[in-house]
């Protein structure tokens, strides 16, 4: 039980000098969430150990896969698409009579993917191992324009941000969607989870504080208003948030709280336009930005309520939303 509690579902571990990072997110469709997760691999030069699934052991972070949805990786990612040769398998592609495949053949599913071995990436770490990370990075899909595209957390509200898992399916990328869904995902992979949710969050809890973590929410999602309305994060900005993380520039900013969320927000962020940092800034209508907020933040406390009725001594409502 405690050794499978050690069992992380990760997308990368990425080395800034000598500074190593985590991001978690929770992949609902390659249109949206994945689509974004470029980020994470797009211009960093460091090693990397993995992209998929990490397992830590004590002071070690362990690969123990890597893989990537296709269509997305074929087009924006060419480490992705040349880690394509002997020893990668392929997963859900379409391929005619002369076995040539076609990566943009999404007729039998839209998730198409490719597992590789790490050695298919030229920056990769050869041990396949690093000790623990200095910053862990949620990425969330909002498309509700309502989350800073980054903020701070302290541990207990990472806690909660990973027990929520929360992204946002749209329209367009699930059939039947036409209006942004909200989806919870318990540490952002909730179907893998052999232990009760609550078990993984308290372990997170006691790794960063063991080992001096900083965590950070990072949203790629919408700003200005909601799907239809606003507009999507740019790469550009997100990428200037992941570096003022990776590099640490972000502990020099001054930072606000964001009301409902209690989220801290950086006033400042060097590559991001400041009236995005503060959503609510983004918003013409500030009144129909309070209804959203409010709206979002009741659907956090309610998929909460389940983690609080599990496990009474579990209580980390107070690091969440508030109405």
């Amino acid at each position: 039980g405690r050794a499978g509690a050690h069992s992380h579902f990760l997308k990368l571990l990425a080395h800034f000098e000598s500074r190593k990072s985590i991001f978690y997110n929770k992949c609902r469709n390659i249109l949206s969430a994945v689509a974004r997760t470029r980020v994470d691999i797009k211009n960093i030069s460091n090693d990397r150990v993995g992209n998929k699934h990490l397992c830590s052991i004590e002071d070690v972070f362990i690969a123990l896969f890597n893989g990537a949805p296709l269509r997305v990786w074929v087009q924006n990612e060419p480490e992705i698409f040349n880690a394509i040769r002997r020893d990668a398998l392929l997963e859900n592609v379409v391929y005619d009579a002369h076995f040539v495949a076609d990566y943009n053949d999404g007729s039998k599913t839209e998730n198409t993917r490719v597992s590789y071995p790490i050695e298919h990436i030229d920056n990769h770490e050869t041990t396949l191992s690093a000790g623990h990370p200095q910053n862990i990075i949620f990425l969330t899909c909002d498309a509700f324009g309502v989350l800073p595209p980054v903020s701070k957390l302290s541990k207990e509200q990472a806690m909660y941000y990973f027990l929520s898992g929360y992204t946002a399916k749209v329209a367009g990328t699930e059939r039947g969607v036409t209006e942004p869904q909200a989806t919870f995902s318990a540490c952002f992979g909730e179907a893998f989870l052999p232990l009760h949710p609550t078990v993984y969050a308290t372990l997170l809890g006691e790794k960063m504080a063991h080992h001096g973590v900083h965590a950070y929410l990072v949203n790629t999602g919408w700003t200005g208003g909601g799907y239809g309305v606003g507009k999507r994060m740019s790469i550009k900005g997100t990428r200037a948030c992941i570096n003022a993380i990776l590099d640490g520039s972000i502990n020099h900013s001054e930072f606000e709280i964001m009301p409902f969320f209690n989220l801290n927000i950086p006033q400042t962020l060097e590559g991001v336009d400041t009236q995005l940092l503060n959503p609510r800034n983004a918003w013409e209508d500030k009144a129909q930005f309070d209804e959203t907020a409010q709206k979002l933040a009741g659907m956090f406390i309610e998929n909460f309520k389940k983690y609080t009725q599990a496990n009474h001594d579990f209580d980390f409502t107070q690091a969440g939303p508030q109405l």
